[in-house]
């Protein structure tokens, strides 16, 4: 998949609820901090797997992507 096909694909997805705020948050910025406990807790408040699944990997692409593209403004 390119690059291209990826951001195409990202912007495609479904806006996050806003009880994933919070968590999307902490995904993008410590990602190394999460927890099961975190997403019992979204479970816990109506979200399911699935939802919270891809909303994890898409702010997870979001900022791998916002990263490069940084990268990228600094090579160039």
């Amino acid at each position: 998949m390119s690059l291209e096909e990826l951001r195409a694909t990202l912007a495609g997805t479904p806006p996050a609820p806003p009880e994933l705020a919070a968590y999307r948050e902490q995904v993008r910025t410590r990602a190394y901090a999460v927890t099961d406990g975190d997403v019992e807790a979204l479970k816990a408040a109506g979200l399911s797997e699935d939802e919270i699944f891809e909303q994890t990997v898409a702010v997870a692409i979001a900022e791998g992507l916002r990263r490069l593209d940084a990268a990228n403004a600094v090579i160039e």
